[in-house]
């Protein structure tokens, strides 16, 4: 296996397809890497190379004790772009990975960032805060977590309906696509999953946002039933300079499965008009360098 070592020895596991301008993947709860194939192989076969890794805890990466929080993500990120030694790299990540990617920009800048896309992202925060009122209810995540503690591989199940917009009338999504999700999020290590629920609920992402330099794509399903886009992507939009904002009528959380032609088409439109801004002209933000 394509595997790296994180700074505290967590193996990380990755795969590199393709020739072209660096694009990397971060995927959402409780998943891995593999949620992106169907825009990976889309984007390679366009000339574009595509990186994807596998959270630490979950697919074929290590199931580490620590480091299961954003920052810990973050710096993983980071260490695959560093040892690929990726420039001008496009960063796109999923609900969590979306989070993955704000709080990348937030610790190690964009040297090496060319541009940003956030698909039903968790940021700025989910939780309800007296800051954020707006938010979901800590019970909504107290309650998650009990579920998954008590019986995990139905927990998931019951989870995937929601996740692509099953449950709605009319909803065309098929059994594969459920089992799909079943069977990646089994992978991911208990205490990985569990820790992680924290991590992409509670984290205030807002400073991060703030450190986006770089163009942006925001592109959010309108009935998403994980992370509302009235929390998320309109809240994120704001705090973007120069955002560029993409909302899917009756689409869900899970887009890039149900919606994948249309995703597809948006980051390839995306990638190909907004030109990378010169990488000597920025400057690193945070205190980490990356690379």
């Amino acid at each position: 296996m394509s595997t790296i070592t994180a700074k505290d020895g967590t193996e990380i596991y990755y795969k590199d397809w393709g020739k072209g301008p660096a694009v990397t993947f971060s995927h959402g709860w409780p998943l891995n890497s593999d949620m992106w194939d169907g825009q990976m192989l889309f984007l390679a076969q366009c000339g574009f190379r595509v990186i994807a890794h596998d959270r630490r805890g979950h697919g074929r990466s290590s199931q580490a004790s620590t480091g299961n929080d954003m920052d810990g993500y973050a710096d993983d990120l980071a260490a695959v772009i560093e040892a690929l030694d990726l420039n001008d790299v496009t960063l796109v990540g999923h609900s969590t990975g979306g989070g993955e990617v704000a709080r990348y920009i937030g610790r190690h800048g964009t040297r090496r960032v060319a541009r940003a896309v956030l698909i039903a992202a968790v940021p700025p925060l989910l939780l309800k805060t007296p800051a954020n009122p707006d938010g979901l209810p800590i019970d909504v995540f107290d309650g998650l977590r009990l579920s998954l503690f008590n019986d995990r591989s139905q927990c998931y199940r019951d989870f995937a309906p929601m996740f692509y917009g099953a449950n709605r009338p009319g909803a065309k999504v098929s059994q594969g696509v459920l089992d799909q999700f079943w069977l990646w999020s089994m992978q991911s290590g208990l205490k990985n999953s569990y820790e992680s629920i924290k991590a992409f609920s509670e984290t205030d992402f807002t400073e991060d946002l703030k450190k986006f330099d770089v163009p942006t794509l925001v592109l959010h399903g309108e009935d998403d039933q994980i992370v509302p886009v009235k929390d998320s992507a309109l809240k994120s939009a704001r705090l973007i300079k120069g955002a560029q904002e993409v909302y899917y009528p009756g689409a869900p959380h899970g887009i890039t499965a149900t919606h994948q032609d249309q995703v597809n088409a948006e980051l390839l439109k995306f990638l190909r008009s907004s030109p990378a801004p010169q990488r000597r002209d920025r400057t690193m933000a945070g205190t980490s360098a990356a690379g």
